[in-house]
């Protein structure tokens, strides 16, 4: 049975999965026949935003109600914007900025601290080690429901991390009782070719037990010379409702990725004279038998039991694994640097890595109202346990030089790999218990106070280092305050905190940085129109972190030294407006701004200090099956300074840039439509990293994708 369709601003209930039809009883003879009506859930995304959320608190509140401020992309924006990855999805959310490293490598954050802090379900993960990429980035966003950012410090749920951000992603659930689904392929630029499938289906004949299944393949090259890759993922999820107020989950996710000829940092800035570079951007610095490979297995559950009395218990549990395989070599770029007319000098170092990591964890919590000095208030208390385990290991072989590296093909030795050899063993366990309260103060002033203690503990033996361990306790308090000054508007004040332990070494390899430290105090005023369609919000906030390490370049090694920064501060303004300005415009956009200084001056001056992103989608009223629309993300100058040249240490700096977007879809029946996207419309060609190296962003590139929907 189709979704019938209705208007954007109808009137919503929770059941099962359409828009609310109003019921006309018809007379009959003797009985009234069993009418059943299914409808939008309140708690569903809602076009590019949605009513409610447990982002920051685990209690379902409207956006207007949350002391902070938080993005939601839906699934709806997903699609739209053809965000495949995780990658895509980050880098057009407000106030979130990605540097790309190198050809598979993204760092993302926000407030001008990296995002160290993930969830998968409300399941905080442990903080890897920022040296070892496991292709986070490259995950593939068709099994995820929305992807929640809470930005500024989120201790409270997320245990560790920096104060700039958490992101949460929220696994799609079979969440129909009937057969429905949808096949999509899509072609691109660089010989892309993908397919997805989404199928849900009943499993009984009543449908309280429903399985999902969302499977792909990808095959592609790149904009880079010698690039090719491929991915496959599937993902499969059976939800059960066991009795009227209990629900059981589990459900199982599988990505694979394979990268052939990967780049391990970039380019070049300078010729040995010191003049600058400018390679195309297919120049490429990955030898021919490069690659880079990443398999994650994920196996979880989930419960849910309602009570009676309006409370209700969460559980979810998970068990993951995840291999790293990089054979891999990257250009020394201090004092090797090519020749301006020959090409000749430069040198590039090898390394051949493997890594696995395990991680099991679970989180379990309870919220509910209760009654004191007859108001009715909120609560929620719970706990959570991870434990992660890495180990690495490495071979090399000497380094060679690149004659000619302008016109270089890629060709160099690969004989002589020695045998592997441990580099590292490492586990980490984080065992925290949390609770937070709402309460209703007066009838529009509502505070919300909570508190989570984390204990921290982790054990390292490395190669040439042997056995060490560190352990960090740490109790880390929430507070906001938020007046509703009428239905529409409402202000706030917050102030969080969070801690992150750190893996990177003091100068000389005597012991590790201290944790860091984060504060966040936030103070904004927030609007929500037409029952939630329509969010805005506008906040200003003042964050401070201690003991920020500042790298020390080792070349050759892969001990990562690093002394500590202190008094760092970031303040600045966000502004956004999400959701739906008319039945046919739905629309994101948003500001960012802020300074972020240290002790030492400019602090990760390589991340821009002014954002500003749009994006659109409007429904042709005159022609319905038309949907257009697009917008851009626009970015402030970047620089880095003393980065050492062929003349001594410089200034690098990218200025400021705008990319534009667009996309269009055309439905050519109920369930079969057209869809082509346009990323980076006038081709802008710009440094996405500056380090001492250069890495290009993407160049324009098309996506069409035929989608089937039954």
């Amino acid at each position: 049975m189709k979704k019938p369709s209705c208007g954007r601003h109808a009137l919503t209930i929770v059941t099962t999965g359409a828009c609310l039809i109003t019921p006309v009883m018809a007379q009959a003879d003797d009985a009234i026949d069993t009418l059943t009506v299914t409808a939008t859930s309140l708690y569903d995304n809602v076009g590019y935003t949605r009513r409610t959320t447990g982002a920051g608190t685990r209690m379902d509140l409207t956006p207007k109600e949350i002391p902070q401020t938080v993005s939601i992309m839906t699934e709806q924006r997903i699609r739209d914007q053809h965000l495949e990855t995780i990658e895509d999805a980050l880098v057009n959310t407000t106030g979130v900025s990605a540097q790309r490293l190198d050809s598979d490598r993204v760092r993302f954050s926000a407030r001008g601290f990296d995002i160290s802090s993930y969830q998968y379900d409300g399941i905080p993960t442990l903080n890897t080690d920022s040296r070892w990429y496991f292709g986070e980035g490259a995950q593939n966003t068709a099994i995820y429901d929305r992807i929640e950012v809470v930005r500024g410090a989120n201790g409270l749920m997320t245990g560790a991390g920096n104060p700039g951000a958490s992101v949460n992603f929220v696994r799609k659930h079979a969440d129909s009782r009937e057969l429905t689904g949808s096949v999509s392929g899509t072609l691109g630029s660089w010989d892309k070719q993908r397919g997805v499938v989404d199928v849900t289906t009943p499993l009984t004949e009543s449908g309280d037990v429903r399985a999902r299944f969302i499977g792909g393949h990808e095959d592609g090259d790149g904009h880079l010379d010698r690039y090719s890759n491929r991915k496959k993922f599937g993902y499969g999820i059976i939800d059960a409702d066991v009795t009227e107020n209990t629900t059981v989950s589990v459900g199982y996710d599988y990505q694979n990725t394979h990268t052939g000829s990967p780049t391990w940092g970039g380019f070049p800035l300078w010729y040995s004279d010191g003049s600058r570079t400018d390679y195309t951007r297919s120049f490429s610095v990955a030898p021919d038998w490069s690659y880079y490979d990443f398999e994650s297995e994920k196996v979880f559950a989930g419960l849910e039991h309602r009570f009676a009395n309006d409370w209700a218990l969460h559980g979810n549990a998970t068990h993951e694994k995840t291999n790293m395989d990089g054979k891999l070599a990257y250009p020394y770029t201090e004092g090797t640097w090519p020749d301006p007319v020959t090409g000749d000098g430069t040198y590039f170092f090898t390394g051949w890595n493997r890594g696995e990591r395990k991680v099991d964890s679970v989180d379990v919590y309870a919220n509910g109202p209760f009654e004191l000095m007859g108001r009715q208030h909120e609560l929620v208390i719970g706990g959570s346990y991870a434990d992660q385990s890495n180990e690495y290991e490495n071979r090399f072989i000497d380094g060679f030089p690149v004659n000619d590296l302008d016109n270089w093909n890629g060709s160099a030795p690969n004989t002589g790999w020695g045998s592997f050899s441990p580099l590292e063993r490492a586990s980490t366990q984080q065992k925290s218990v949390y609770t937070a309260a709402r309460l209703s103060l007066t009838d529009p002033l509502t505070l919300i106070v909570g508190a989570r203690y984390t204990d921290w503990r982790s054990r390292t033996w490395s190669n040439g280092l042997g056995n060490d361990s560190q352990s960090e306790s740490d109790v880390t308090p929430y507070g906001g305050l938020i007046y509703d000054i009428n239905d529409v508007w409402s202000v706030y004040a917050s102030y969080t905190e969070i801690f992150q332990p750190q893996s990177y070494r003091l100068e000389g390899g005597n012991g590790y940085l201290d944790p860091l430290k984060g504060k966040n105090y936030e103070t904004g005023v927030k609007a929500a129109w037409f029952d939630g369609l329509l969010n805005a919000s506008f906040a200003v906030f003042r964050l401070e972190q201690d003991n920020v390490a500042d790298i020390v370049s080792t070349p050759g090694s892969l001990i990562t030294a690093a002394n500590p920064v202190s008094d760092v501060v970031s303040e600045g303004f966000e502004a956004e407006v999400t959701g739906a300005v008319t039945d046919n415009l739905d629309m994101t956009a948003g500001l960012t701004h802020y300074t972020a200084t240290s002790a030492q001056g400019d602090f990760n001056s390589d991340r821009p200090r002014t954002q500003a992103n749009l994006f659109a989608s409007y429904r042709v009223p005159q022609w319905e099956a038309l949907t257009v629309g697009g917008g851009f993300n626009w970015q402030s100058h970047t620089f880095e300074r003393d980065v050492a040249g062929p003349q001594g240490n410089e200034k690098v700096e990218q200025g400021s840039y705008t990319l534009v977007n667009l996309f269009g879809r055309y439905a050519f029946t109920e369930d079969l439509s057209l869809q082509v996207n346009v990323r980076n419309l006038f081709d802008k060609k710009y440094y996405s990293h500056l380090d001492g190296y250069g890495v290009y962003g993407e160049p324009m590139n098309i996506t069409s994708t035929l989608t089937y929907s039954f």
